[in-house]
């Protein structure tokens, strides 16, 4: 699981993905088929956590990354690029942003 404090060298990235309810099942075993089989086994990758809310109109997808550059060239790949196409049709946006976390409670 990933772990939230600051200060750790590594690269965090949320991704938030709008879906219809009737949509966000498939959504949510495309992105664990692409976890278990390629995402995690790339260079870099530390851990990633699914989130869903109660209307199942959002995913948001915590991950995190030894660097920035591992995981820019995981998106490059004609692996990932063909799955975000299929991820793409399953949703109606997605958005992966980089964050630094800067502060950590609890």
């Amino acid at each position: 699981m990933p772990t939230i404090a600051p200060g750790q060298d590594l690269q965090t990235v949320i991704t938030t993905f709008e879906v219809n309810p009737g949509t966000c099942q498939d959504l949510l075993d495309e992105l664990r088929d692409a976890y278990d089989r390629f995402i995690s086994q790339q260079p870099g990758f530390i851990a990633a956590g699914l989130h869903v809310n109660d209307a199942q109109t959002r995913i948001a997808n915590y991950s995190q990354w030894q660097r920035r550059e591992d995981f820019l060239a995981m998106l490059r790949t004609d692996e990932m690029r063909a799955r975000n196409r299929r991820i793409s049709a399953l949703c109606k946006s997605f958005e992966p942003v980089m964050y630094d976390v800067v502060a950590g409670f609890g």
